[in-house]
């Protein structure tokens, strides 16, 4: 039982006792930063930034410190109407007519921390894409089709106008709200230069200027903005890493040399996170600590970074070739880049305005190509893929164990859509090496799951009725990989359509899985394989059909993918894709089938050229229920009976060993051949 907070001339004595040498006033900032950061899975986690092994009284005080700090004062309901107004007045007093607030931060990454959400602040939208525009008399918010209906619930209609993001052009809207020669604002450090450029123009033809902001408006007036998340950063071991960080520093920095390159700036956390073998939680679902580098020629790096993250024994794994430098000290370090006139690498698709320019404004030479850490990122090496494979055994144990759970309680009807995912979390948190999900559980019953990119809510949590799909696609971080599946499950007998559609999509999941291609393949030349007898009807889907996976890192990477949209970057060995097919009808059903795969060559004796292939890292059972094996090949359905006897062979020790007799059962009976 925790005590309470018994103030800070305690603390400061408990401090002192402890031979520690912070302040009150230091851990209040500390912990600031701990709740602006999410709470992980490990709650006390975050006081190793205090100190190791402290006394249980300091502890106790500072866990009833972040308790008190976490209350705070009571919230009051967002005066959205008032915060617009706000707004407009630091833009009349800067001569803006407008100004573009983005969803997102400094690093143009897939989750941000809440002191970059500024459009949630400014308008209550709270989905994970889009902006808005505020001009002087005017607004929208601009979404995509995945938030058509949630804008409307969440944006009040009296204070923006909804604009779809693709379909609504952005020059069209502002060209009509803001007066001809106007002043369109945009913060330099929330866009990418490519982004800057390409909107200019398109502001100029239309009579608008695009205005670099020093300061953020919307920072201006929001008042209780919360601080920049500090979570811990640790060492990720090298059993799971498999090269050192000062190997990968020296590789990419030859290959610097050899081109002529002094530096290269990064910006993108998770490319950091591999090159020096940290990980950090800064973020929700992926384990990044937030920060900017600069690799020099000679192997040599600047991080800038909040040294009250890094764990104890962090800087001693950077060693003496990696400086650890302060987050405002950046914009220095890129003059000095300048004066001594190198020629600097940045990725103008990733890297944001602000770098751009200071660069260009102290005499760089700037050499526009991609980050060169995510190809070598992307191909995962022997300590990596084992970790993965490892990661999706344990995975797989967990989601039999779940689909057998489930087999037992959907039949009632009476389990919802949270409770799935919850008990799906709960099975994966009883595991080993487990560090949280790495994305938020899609969970959809229904029609539910015809819905994409579906997030369950208290509002729209559906029951599991007899007769319907259940679309659960999720997946974990675990200490040696991260795992995304996506498997649909028959509640009650499935019609015939279902089986259908279902069958369909597992014909195009296995092409892809089957492929065998010449090296330089390219994830787009794949597509048409997992779509084609889709097709063969009239059907598609609109989405991707794979994209990257990280090695306990973003479950959505570069630069791999397997989609219609044209990619350059050919598929590597040890590039790890997911393979996700699907199919959805609008009100009623979705379907998804989604394994991970591993890039491998392929030794076939007659190949006139070097082959590649896909391995199946995925452990869990296709819902046979679905299945009409009359629509199958008998090569597809060789392939279905090898996969699921894999699945078997793997898991049922596991789970023997376990005592889990009856889940043993079910997995043998889920994973029995078809026989046709």
């Amino acid at each position: 039982m925790s005590s309470a907070y018994r103030g800070d001339e305690t603390l400061a004595q408990l401090l002192a006792q402890a031979g520690l040498p912070q302040t009150p006033a230091d851990i209040r900032s500390l912990v600031a930063g701990v709740l602006a950061a999410p709470e992980g899975e490990v709650p006390d986690g975050w006081m190793v930034l205090v100190g190791a092994r402290l006394p249980d009284d300091l502890a106790g005080q500072l866990r009833a410190l972040k308790a008190d700090l976490a209350i705070g004062r009571p919230a009051a309901a967002p005066d959205y109407a008032a915060r617009i107004a706000a707004l407009r007045g630091v833009l009349a007093r800067a001569d803006l007519d407008g100004f573009i607030v983005p969803r997102g931060d400094e690093h143009q990454g897939e989750y941000v921390p809440p002191r970059a959400q500024r459009l949630a602040w400014l308008t209550g939208f709270t989905g994970s894409a889009g902006h808005a525009v505020v001009g002087r008399q005017r607004a929208a918010i601009f979404v995509d089709g995945r938030y058509t209906l949630q804008v409307q619930t969440e944006v009040s209609s009296d204070l923006y106008e909804y604009r779809h993001l693709v379909d609504d052009p952005l020059t069209e809207w502002v060209g009509e709200a803001l007066p001809r020669g106007g002043r369109l604002g945009y913060d330099p450090w929330l866009h990418t230069a490519g982004w800057v450029e390409r909107t200019r123009q398109q502001m100029e033809r239309i009579g608008l200027s695009l205005v670099p902001c020093p300061d953020n408006p919307v920072d201006r007036v929001w008042a209780d903005q919360p601080p920049p998340p500090l979570a811990p950063v640790v060492a990720q071991d090298l059993v799971f890493a498999g090269d050192s960080a000062a190997d990968k520093r020296a590789r990419l920095a030859g290959d610097l040399a050899r081109n002529g390159i002094g530096a290269v700036v990064l910006t993108q956390p998770d490319s950091i996170a591999w090159l020096l073998n940290l990980r950090g939680a800064d973020v929700p679902c992926t384990p990044l600590p937030l920060s900017f580098a600069i690799l020099k020629d000679d192997a040599q790096v600047d991080l800038f970074i909040d040294r009250r993250k890094l764990a104890p024994g962090v800087e001693a794994h950077l060693g003496n070739q990696v400086a650890v430098r302060a987050p405002d000290e950046l914009g220095a370090a890129l003059d000095g880049l300048g004066r001594e006139g190198r020629k600097v690498m940045v990725d103008p698709a990733s890297t944001s305005a602000w770098i751009f320019d200071r660069l260009h404004m102290a005499g760089a030479k700037l050499e526009r190509d991609p980050d060169p850490c995510a190809l070598p990122k992307a191909c995962k090496n022997v300590a990596e893929l084992a970790g993965t494979r490892a990661a999706h055994a344990r995975d797989g144990a967990a989601l039999v164990r779940f689909l057998h759970w489930l087999s037992q309680e959907a039949p009632s009807g009476t389990v919802t859509e949270i409770a799935a995912a919850d008990r799906l979390l709960a099975f994966r948190r009883a595991n080993d090496r487990f560090r949280g999900l790495s994305f938020d559980t899609i969970s959809g019953a229904g029609p539910n799951g015809a819905i994409v990119h579906y997030r369950v809510s208290e509002a729209t949590d559906r029951r599991l009725e007899p007769g319907s799909l259940f679309l659960l696609d999720s997946g974990a971080q675990y200490q040696d990989g991260t795992t995304d599946v996506t498997r649909t499950i028959a509640i009650g007998a499935p019609t015939p359509e279902m089986r259908e559609r279902f069958t369909l999509v597992l014909k195009g999941h296995i092409a892809v899985s089957t492929a065998r291609f010449p090296r330089g393949t390219t994830g787009s030349q794949l597509d048409t394989l997992a779509r084609l007898p889709l097709w063969s009807l009239g059907l598609d889907y609109d989405h991707g059909t794979g994209h990257g996976v990280g090695s306990y890192l973003s479950v959505h990477e570069g630069p791999q993918r397997i989609s219609k949209v044209p990619n350059s970057v050919a598929l590597q060995p040890g590039m790890i894709l997911s393979n996700e097919p699907g199919y959805y009808k609008t009100g009623a059903y979705g379907i998804r089938i989604e394994n991970l795969i591993v890039v491998q060559p392929l030794d076939l004796p007659m190949a006139e050229r070097p082959m590649l292939g896909f391995e199946v890292l995925t452990l869990a059972p296709i819902d046979r229920n679905l299945v009409e094996p009359a629509l199958l090949t008998q090569a597809e359905i060789a392939w279905l009976n090898a996969y699921h006897n894999r699945v078997r062979e793997a898991l049922e020790p596991r789970l023997a060993g376990e005592g889990d007799a009856a889940v043993v059962q079910w997995l043998r009976q889920a994973t029995s051949p078809i026989i046709v």
